[in-house]
């Protein structure tokens, strides 16, 4: 039988193997956890990597003033409501295939290889919650399409 003291040791190890397991995992920019997200398109699951911007100071920030996205890499917007979106390129350097997903998670609209640093608004052309950037041209790689599926905890499946 383990005395209160061994299982204070014996916690307090497993405290610490948790988060050694966690500090190898991919980061974002803020230091926080990427999170996997997968679209599902006729050429199979296709994972990602993804930001989250989930307040309004992260979303209107998002990739300004960065470099490239890896092609695994994206950066997913998270909306507390369900509307028509518009989103530019402003201060943004890299093209990006911006992805409009409703809450379902199915794609709604793609806007490939927007412009970088325009401020030209690309509409999502039907509501979203959601809306993944991609860097440019990964949409057609993986063949993404309107009512493919996007996986992710956000989405309601």
């Amino acid at each position: 039988m383990m005395n209160r003291g061994g299982l204070l040791v014996a916690l307090s190890g497993l405290v610490l193997l948790a988060a050694c397991a966690g500090a190898g995992a991919p980061r974002d920019a803020k230091g926080d956890p990427l999170e996997p997200l997968t679209i599902t398109t006729a050429s199979g699951e296709h994972r990602f990597m993804v930001e989250i911007a989930d307040d309004d100071m992260e979303r209107q920030r998002g990739l300004m003033e960065r470099e490239p996205l890896a092609d695994d890499r994206g950066m997913l917007f998270e909306f507390p409501d369900v509307a028509e979106r518009g989103f530019w390129m402003r201060n943004t350097p890299s093209s990006l295939d911006i992805i409009y997903i409703d809450p379902r998670g199915r794609i709604v609209s793609i806007a490939k290889n927007a412009t970088p640093m325009s401020d030209a608004v690309i509409p999502s052309n039907g509501p979203a919650s959601g809306v993944l950037e991609l860097l440019a041209g990964r949409a057609d790689e993986i063949g993404a399409r309107a009512g493919d599926r996007v996986s992710h905890p956000f989405f309601a499946e």
